[in-house]
């Protein structure tokens, strides 16, 4: 009685015809986005790569000091400086450029997105279920399509973070131009104010730090992925993590690993900074 009866529903065959009818369909859509996304992740890798390490490091410092203080800005550098005297710079080049690339493609789809899950509850409907199922699904599972889609190597890596990373700042967009005071709508409707005008003159500015705490977000996610992206043949510190479990070598481990750390820390620390500027901006005007 307490066996489950031979009772087989094969989702997942159906779910492999799907891809395999996208992969025969949309065959020049995905060679498209290859080619896209490795001619932007090969610029910011390459741009990074030619700053000198002196000067990617003062840069780290200034950007530590205007978002937050200039005790900040040298415990950045320093915490490169350190990444640097593992053997890991152009590791760590590699891992920023991958993120910032799926930052870049996260936050050009998810922001429009937002916005028009704001304006049409319908869309609203659709999508919140698909991104509910977005952030619940186990990460691993991301790689699958993106390894049967662009194979092993950075642009897989950057298919699966942009899945798992888009929905906050899809979430906190739509929150933050629904919430928008509504007496601030109304006077700019009777102003004559056209849709458009109030998106972009008014909804937005007031909307964007909250969008920006969704960017943080999408930002922290995206380099949460770095060593699980390692897996589908991602280069850079998750890598090098990655390495260090296969061969047991508990130093590389804890140096790549402390690395991801303080790449982490900066990344916070300036994202929220930027928030805090933007906010500072609104009480003002």
């Amino acid at each position: 009685m307490g066996v489950f009866p031979d009772i087989r529903f094969k989702l997942g065959d159906y779910v492999e015809k799907f891809i395999d009818f996208l992969d025969q369909s949309l065959e020049s859509v995905f060679d498209f986005i290859y080619l896209f996304s490795s001619e932007i992740i090969s610029s910011i890798e390459g741009f990074l790569l030619w700053i000198p390490w002196w000067l990617f490091i003062i840069l780290i410092v200034l950007l530590g000091w205007y978002f937050k203080s200039i005790t900040s800005g040298i415990l950045y550098g320093l915490f490169i400086f350190l990444t640097g005297t593992f053997g890991l710079w152009e590791d760590l080049m590699t891992t920023i450029a991958i993120v910032m690339t799926a930052v870049i493609i996260s936050l050009a789809l998810g922001i429009p997105l937002g916005v028009w899950m704001a304006f049409s509850k319908g869309f609203s409907t659709v999508m919140r279920p698909i991104l509910d199922a977005m952030q619940t699904m186990p990460s691993f599972v991301y790689l699958i399509p993106a390894i049967f889609f662009f194979g092993l190597g950075n642009i897989s890596a950057i298919f699966a973070t942009l899945i798992y990373a888009i929905p906050p700042v899809i979430r906190l967009t739509e929150l933050a131009i629904r919430g928008v005071d509504q007496e601030v709508i109304e006077s700019a409707e009777s102003f004559g104010s056209s849709k458009m005008q109030m998106l972009f003159k008014i909804q937005l500015p007031q909307a964007l730090p909250t969008i920006m705490a969704g960017v943080n977000q999408t930002t922290m996610m995206a380099l949460a992925m770095v060593v699980i992206a390692s897996m589908v043949g991602a280069q850079g510190l998750g890598e090098q993590v990655l390495v260090s479990i296969n061969q047991i070598d508990i130093a590389l481990g804890f140096e790549a690993g402390i690395s991801i750390v303080f790449l982490a820390i900066i990344i916070d620390r300036v994202t929220n900074g930027l928030a805090d500027k933007f906010q500072k901006h609104r009480r003002l005007s």
